[in-house]
């Protein structure tokens, strides 16, 4: 009866033994993830253990150990400029608010969490930053499909643009109504705000259909609204432009005859004439 009890014993003294301490570095504290919103507060919760008295903490930029925020028992912090009338540091539950976000914000974040002089962890949280695309806007500019080796072979062939500004990160053009095999690609452009550091996107290409097509596209979670490609002409333009050519070569033959009529009138004699009374040599 005591081996089974000794072995119990010793199990519970080993399991206590090899339960690590807060901060004692035997811990590997997962990876927090945040996003935040282009010119919005985040706030930034640190993966402390609450339930140890905590004397200090230290937020800083894990890649150039640039110090944000924090709170000391001891020592007043100096806040770094950048950072000194955005950012606000919760000693409760460990959290930091951070306003105004920018692009430079993205990026990874050490906590320095020391529960004692000696006892310290140091988990890491990133924070993603996004941008919202403005909504895109679709142009067209279509005309008859000609063949490379001879006229127009029917349907239409247009050229589609859509351009979006002030996004993030950069994206791509997509156009979910299209037949991807009738899509020519001639041109991408992308350009990022110095300042902002965000992007404008433009995307050029050719597509060729048969009946009339709504056409919309997509940069990031933002869509244009629609537009309806490769409609039939209510009238045949050559049948327009034949029938003007007829009418204005009547109009043109009316006021000729108008204008002769008119001339003829002039020149006739009238019979009281005086002229007509004078007796011939």
């Amino acid at each position: 009866m005591k081996g089974p009890v000794f072995s119990l014993l010793a199990l519970v003294i080993t399991s206590v033994l090899l339960t690590p301490s807060p901060g004692d570095g035997s811990t590997v504290s997962p990876v927090r993830d945040f996003s935040a919103v282009l010119g919005q507060s985040v706030t930034l919760r640190c993966p402390g253990n609450l339930s140890v008295p905590i004397i200090r903490l230290y937020i800083q930029r894990k890649q150039t150990n640039v110090f944000i925020n924090g709170f000391d028992d001891q020592y007043l912090l100096k806040v770094h400029p950048e950072y000194r009338n955005r950012t606000k540091v919760n000693r409760t539950d460990l959290s930091m608010k951070m306003s105004n976000i920018s692009i430079s914000d993205e990026g990874s974040y050490m906590c320095v969490i020391f529960y004692s002089r000696t006892s310290k962890e140091e988990p890491v949280i990133n924070l993603k930053v996004t941008a919202e695309y403005s909504v895109p806007t679709v142009k067209a500019e279509c005309g008859e499909r000609i063949h490379s080796n001879g006229p127009a072979t029917g349907g239409k062939s247009c050229q589609l643009s859509c351009s979006s500004t002030g996004g993030y990160p950069l994206s791509v053009v997509e156009w979910p109504v299209l037949h991807q095999s009738l899509i020519r690609n001639i041109e991408n452009k992308s350009s990022e705000d110095p300042h902002y550091k965000t992007w404008t996107i433009n995307q050029t290409i050719m597509y060729s259909c048969d009946k009339p097509t709504n056409v919309s596209c997509s940069i990031g979670s933002a869509v244009s609204h629609p537009i309806t490609i490769c409609q039939e002409d209510s009238f045949p333009l050559r049948v327009i432009a034949a029938t003007a050519v007829v009418m204005a070569f009547v109009l043109i033959l009316i006021l000729g005859l108008v204008l002769m009529k008119c001339c003829r009138r002039r020149l006739r004699p009238r019979p009281e004439d005086p002229a007509l009374e004078v007796p011939l040599a």
